[in-house]
């Protein structure tokens, strides 16, 4: 598996219309190979911004890398600001790439017992 994540200082007066831009938007990756789940978290608040960031599972490096140069991509980032004003953000949304060695995961039976 492979998480992609990309982080977003924004401002906290800009916090509803990012949020906004993000429910409103579509995402092009239904369907795609290899895509398995995406998260947009709320983070902590900090004195002058909000951390957000995207999570995004893929089967492979190899799938989420195609992604990023097919036009489901492109469709996806040319999205216009749908709430009339653009969120400011703080620097630039920060890029964070994982492979994952190793997955455990909840022991439904266990939960049913």
């Amino acid at each position: 598996m492979f998480i992609a994540m990309n982080r977003f200082k924004v401002a906290k007066d800009s916090t509803e219309a990012f949020e906004k831009i993000w429910l409103e938007r579509e995402s092009h990756l239904q369907g795609l190979p290899g895509f398995a789940e995406f998260h947009m978290l709320r983070g902590p608040e900090r004195e002058e911004y909000v951390l957000y960031a995207s999570h995004t599972l893929w089967n492979t490096k190899a799938d989420f890398e195609a992604w990023t140069k097919s036009e489901a991509f492109r469709a996806a980032h040319a999205r216009g600001n749908t709430s009339g004003r653009a969120p400011t953000y703080i620097g630039h949304p920060e890029f964070e790439g994982f492979e994952v060695f190793q997955h455990i995961v909840a022991d439904r039976a266990a939960d049913a017992a």
